[in-house]
């Protein structure tokens, strides 16, 4: 009889529907001179974890995974609304890890936080986070001592590399999560559009079978850009490729870009789109990094430094001349500067603007499935390309060695570097 009840139990336990993650279903924030105070109307009540970050001054707001059920676009109103005595300039939302969710309240001054705690004496409980103005010593004592100790986030294992080793690309559709990226004038999302992107892509380069493909994220999560080019290194990646769609000031200007990373932007553009992509992991609540001098100095890795850069320029080039068959090119398509997420010293590494959020035009191309099919197509046929002329490269260099009697020897060649044309 006891076995009979644990099985039904059992049952019971395997056929049920798996519970719903707690829902937040409006917001508003309330600010006056000496106060800020924003209420996030939920399902159920919460449990926050709250800190600090400085540099620029925020409040992070951690949380079990929660859904959003909210215009993404709400916390932005608040920073073209603001006034000049407000302590909130924005805020935005979304998932972080795992399991977590996360809210950055962006600070124009340091504050203390006063209140963070779920209220249920109303109908609806309530998350409060009441703040007020602080100095800039205090902040920075209080980020010291509230310090969550960051967990490492898993990447997914990549696929076992097949008998005869197809090449490894992997595909980084830009933000996710919590970092929403460019934003269009009616809700558009980089963080979506260069999803929908990277997936279109991935499924024209596996249909041809010619390569192994990884995306850095399959789903809606936010991503450090550290932790992008760490699951390139992990895949054994030949070629990395990062896609974004970002906005301008200038709304006339339109077309897809093809950026290179150096350390000197190409224009002022350039440093421009660089700066705000640099940005995400800051966006996401993250702590600014400084740049790792373990990698500075070393003879060997500065020859493979050039050598991976001297390969990121062929490709560009190739992606640039295949794009030319399908227009809408910027007028200046071959760009570089300082971009984090392109900076591995070992792989060939290349980010495709696909367009800007802010012109029309490029807008009504982005939000097209059938642009977007038509365009992963040729971007397919380009990346298919460059491999193609790599591995030539390589067996005309083997045939040379094997000739002289010398050992093998890597690098780009010149034949490899002139400019690839669609035949």
């Amino acid at each position: 009889m006891a076995l009979a009840c644990g099985l039904a139990l059992a049952i019971g336990r395997a056929g049920a529907e798996p519970a719903e993650p707690v829902s937040a279903i409006a917001v508003r924030i309330e600010q006056q001179k000496d106060r800020a105070r924003l209420v996030f109307e939920t399902t159920a009540e919460v449990t926050p974890i709250v800190f600090p970050v400085a540099d620029p001054y925020r409040i992070v707001v951690d949380l079990p995974e929660m859904a959003f059920r909210l215009d993404p676009e709400i916390g932005r109103a608040a920073k073209d609304k603001r006034g000049g005595d407000d302590l909130v300039t924005s805020f935005r939302f979304g998932h972080f890890a795992p399991g977590r969710s996360r809210i950055v309240i962006d600070l124009a001054r340091p504050a203390k936080i006063l209140r963070a705690e779920s209220d249920s004496r109303s109908k609806t409980p309530r998350l409060v986070i009441e703040l007020e103005p602080s100095d800039a010593a205090s902040f920075a004592a209080e980020a010291a001592r509230r310090a969550p100790v960051a967990a490492p986030i898993a990447a997914a294992e990549p696929p076992p590399a097949p008998p005869g080793g197809k090449p490894m690309l992997v595909i980084d559709p830009g933000h996710g999560g919590v970092d929403v990226g460019a934003a269009g004038p009616h809700g558009e999302q980089e963080k979506t559009i260069v999803l929908e992107f990277a997936r279109a892509l991935k499924a024209k380069l596996e249909a041809d079978g010619k390569l192994r493909v990884v995306l850095t994220r399959n789903e809606d999560a936010f991503m450090a850009l550290d932790e992008r080019v760490r699951v390139a290194r992990q895949a054994g990646a030949d070629l990395f490729l990062s896609i974004h769609a970002d906005t301008l000031a200038e709304q006339s200007v339109e077309g897809a870009t093809v950026y290179t990373v150096s350390t000197r932007a190409s224009d002022s553009e350039a440093a421009k789109i660089a700066e705000k992509e640099n940005f995400a992991d800051r966006a996401a609540g993250l702590e600014r990094k400084s740049e790792d001098a373990s990698e500075v100095g070393d003879i060997l890795y500065d020859l493979t430094r050039r050598e991976t850069r001297a390969y990121s320029r062929v490709f560009a080039r190739t992606l640039i001349a295949y794009w030319q068959t399908v227009g809408h090119l910027n007028k200046n398509p071959s760009r570089s500067a300082g971009f984090v997420v392109l900076k591995a010293f070992d792989i060939p590494s290349v980010l495709l603007e696909l367009g800007y959020l802010s012109s029309a035009r490029d807008l009504s191309r982005l939000v097209s499935p059938d642009w977007r099919e038509r365009v992963a197509e040729t971007t397919a046929q380009a990346i298919e390309r460059y491999f193609l002329e790599r591995q030539q490269q390589a067996q005309e260099q083997g045939q040379e060695q094997a000739l002289a009697g010398t050992a093998p020897q890597a690098g780009p060649s010149q034949t490899v570097a002139a400019t690839a044309r669609p035949q």
